[in-house]
């Protein structure tokens, strides 16, 4: 995938979240905003996998231990969501772990409970984009 696909994508993605941000406010749990936005993303075409299992390999042995992507978008972006008053070191630490893991280039991260959804986004990159 391009550069100016990632962009366009990402683009879509957090046009969805700050409509799902318009309409309920911060103040919410995680999970309604995960709900919500996996509406919102289908209703613009997008392809979505919600709570997507990611198996975790210690020494090239796969353990009986998981993590959960919240929102693979297109195959392609991870989105991890939050409802916290702030955004700590640890959840963008916990983003591109999951997209070294998954082997995924882009991830977003996205705090719901901010007064405005922009001060709350985050995007990291696993690799260089061509």
């Amino acid at each position: 995938m391009t550069k100016a696909k990632y962009d366009k994508l990402t683009e879509k993605i957090i046009a969805g979240a700050i409509d799902v941000h318009r309409e309920l406010g911060p103040g919410l749990l995680e999970s309604v905003y995960e709900a919500c936005l996996v509406k919102e993303l289908k209703k613009r075409e997008l392809f979505v996998e919600q709570q997507l299992q990611l198996p975790i390999y210690y020494k090239g042995e796969k353990l009986d231990k998981e993590f959960f992507i919240d929102i693979l978008v297109g195959k392609e972006i991870v989105v991890e969501l939050k409802a916290v008053e702030i955004l700590l070191p640890v959840h963008e630490v916990q983003l591109v772990t999951y997209l070294k893991l998954a082997d995924k280039r882009i991830g977003l991260l996205i705090n719901f409970n901010v007064p405005i959804l922009k001060q709350g986004i985050r995007r990291k990159v696993n690799k260089l984009l061509e």
